[in-house]
């Protein structure tokens, strides 16, 4: 048995996506995505000028989906 000391869930560290990662991931275009962050569906977090979604967030909001 091996353990992955890279992993977000060993050293803390959260992945951060952009817009555009969003957007591909999910097959919708980047302007969608601003929407659901606009309407406060999909949390964003702004660092500097940019927006970033993380990973749970985003995982958070593809569940909440499924089950509406």
């Amino acid at each position: 048995m091996s353990t992955d000391r890279n992993s977000s869930a060993t050293t803390g560290v959260t992945r951060l996506h952009t817009i555009a990662d969003v957007a591909d991931r999910l097959q919708v275009s980047s302007k969608t995505a601003r929407r659901w962050i606009d309407a406060g569906d999909l949390v964003a977090h702004r660092l500097g000028r940019q927006l970033r979604i993380s990973e749970q967030d985003l995982q958070f909001f593809i569940r909440s989906r499924r089950e509406a």
